[in-house]
């Protein structure tokens, strides 16, 4: 007779990760008093300063970018909230934060309190992925796949940007799910654009290598291009750009391109962004893009270096005391929802001589 335990999904998906409100809790004297301390801590001052001053700037347009499991780590009502109350106009993000973590949970599911010191073979063989001390449940995962695949199966067969295709999404919500905190449904409903340049690695790649093979004569695509000249849009319309990294990875460097984008299409004068902070746990020296200073993307064009500083931490760690700092110094009030949404969706006029 054996003395193994058998062990259920019950065993394992029990607590819930909860999110943290930003509104809650008001950090600007505990983020002002860092400003005299030294390492990190002077530094995620400075650069909560700076994101106050982009807040401020009534001209600035603020692009928040997305890296790393960060949706099911506990930061999802940040996002919202800055979404809400216009603290953001646009996102770029990795597939698995907005369609794996943020629309998943919209569908009703949870992710889990965890441990990386399991038997990750029992994980699975009940269908249980682990992100270090995070469960989730495959089983629902798969729910989320089929849903992408559902709406790519409703639309009309074309290419389409990922920001077009994250609408059809928000409305998907606002029908089955309006009652939900959803980055998805916040950004549906304010206007504002998510792009997510690598779609097919998340949820929305299950979902559409289903929808193409069951379609292969009439299905829709993702057109990446679309995304790269959408977001530079932006910065064309928009000289004056700030940029708020958490992580790096395609999110940072696609966004930080559409400055040498605009001046390919012959806006020699476009602006750098003239904002930027970076939260990274990542090295530079390796080369890796993660880690890469701003100052580095400086040689590129790509961002000033008047007002831009790296935070070396841990995002859950520093979002929620960067973010809380620019929701309770309160230069959001009074600003202006900039609907970009509604600005992509007019068709732009090529200058001639």
């Amino acid at each position: 007779m054996s003395d193994q335990k058998t062990f259920s999904k019950a065993d394992f998906l029990k607590e819930t990760i909860e999110h943290i409100d930003m509104k809650q809790y008001n950090v600007v004297p505990m983020v002002s008093a860092m400003e005299k301390m030294a390492f990190q801590a002077r530094n995620l001052n400075r650069a909560a300063k700076i994101y106050d001053m982009m807040l401020a700037d009534k001209d600035c347009a603020i692009i928040l970018t997305l890296a790393g499991s960060l949706i099911s780590a506990g930061l999802k009502q940040i996002i919202v909230d800055m979404i809400e109350h216009n603290m953001v106009d646009a996102v770029v993000s990795t597939g698995a934060n907005i369609i794996d973590q943020d629309f998943f949970e919209a569908l009703g599911f949870k992710h889990y309190i965890g441990t990386p010191f399991v038997d990750d073979a029992i994980l699975r063989e009940l269908h249980i992925d682990r992100i270090y001390d995070t469960y989730i449940d495959e089983d629902e995962l798969r729910v989320c796949d089929d849903t992408t695949a559902k709406i790519f199966g409703s639309l009309p067969p074309k290419p389409y940007s990922s920001r077009e295709l994250m609408i059809e999404f928000g409305k998907y919500l606002e029908k089955h799910h309006p009652n939900v905190s959803s980055i998805v449904l916040s950004a549906y409903r304010k206007g504002v654009p998510i792009f997510i340049p690598a779609f097919s690695d998340c949820s929305a790649g299950f979902g559409i290598v289903h929808h193409q093979w069951n379609n292969p004569d009439s299905h829709i695509s993702f057109d990446s291009g679309k995304d790269f000249l959408e977001l530079t849009r932006i910065k064309i319309e928009n000289p004056t750009t700030g940029i708020f990294m958490i992580g790096g990875g395609v999110p940072k460097n696609f966004t930080q391109d559409i400055v040498v984008a605009a001046e390919v299409l012959g806006y020699e004068n476009v602006s750098m962004h003239k904002y930027a902070i970076q939260l990274t746990v990542a090295d530079e020296r390796d080369g890796a893009l993660s880690g890469s200073t701003l100052k580095e993307a400086s040689s590129w064009g790509k961002v000033d270096t008047a007002y831009e500083q790296m935070v070396f931490g841990e995002a859950t760690v520093t979002f929620p005391l960067i973010a809380g700092y620019g929701y309770h110094k309160g230069s959001w009030k009074g600003r202006v929802a900039k609907n970009f949404n509604a600005m992509l969706a007019t068709k732009h006029t090529v200058e001639t001589n």
